[in-house]
């Protein structure tokens, strides 16, 4: 099973989250899902194409000397996996696109604060941005190097304004850490699958084991 980390704050998109959460978060089990050698009905062809080198990784993951060719998975079919829905979005979190340039991942996202809060009301006035339904961005460097994964939060907009930064460490601190433990503005933890190096391209990410 591939390890569960994700997101830095609201959900840092990076390509890396995809990456770990694979198949383990594709919402039928692997014993049921059309065979990707054949035209997907859905019409997602380039969400087929990504899931057969995410079981790729998987089970290249499995050897005990995994083939250390890199594997290339493109910004289209990234988004085409997203839109398929095969991945399970966190709470809160209605829609999301990516985009990757040299080491920055961009992700556009559509939030319901409110219910990520679930109830937790706070008298704060740094939090009184973050109610409602609104659209997101977060851009974040991304980057994996000797199996450790790394991404730090550049900047967040809700609606095309720049959120203060002590306001979003105070609301990734109440909101988003408890229950993502491993998720903060800066994040650090463990590639799966034997995954040495992850690097986000130019709309792309390479992953390569060993």
């Amino acid at each position: 099973m591939i390890p569960r980390i994700f997101l830095t704050i609201l959900l840092v998109a990076s390509v890396i989250f995809i990456v770990q959460e694979g198949p383990a978060s594709v919402q039928q089990p692997a014993s049921s899902r059309q065979s990707t050698s054949q035209p997907s009905s859905s019409g997602h062809r380039l969400a087929d194409s990504m899931q057969a080198k995410l079981d790729h990784i998987q089970a290249n993951g499995e050897q005990a000397h995994p083939d250390q060719a890199p594997t290339v998975m493109t910004e289209e079919e990234v988004n085409d996996y997203i839109a398929a829905g095969r991945i399970v979005l966190p709470q809160g979190v209605k829609k999301l696109k990516m985009e990757g340039r040299g080491g920055v991942v961009t992700a556009f996202l559509n939030v319901d604060f409110d219910e990520i809060r679930a109830g937790q009301n706070s008298f704060n006035p740094m939090l009184s941005i973050f109610s409602g339904h609104h659209d997101v961005r977060v851009e974040a460097d991304a980057s994996g190097s000797d199996r450790e994964g790394r991404v730090h939060v550049r900047e967040v907009t809700i609606d095309g304004i720049s959120v203060p930064r002590m306001a979003l460490e105070y609301f990734v601190s109440k909101y988003i850490t408890p229950k993502y433990p491993n998720v903060g503005i800066d994040s650090q933890f463990q590639l799966p699958n034997k995954i040495d190096i992850a690097t986000v391209g130019y709309h792309k990410v390479t992953v390569t084991q060993k």
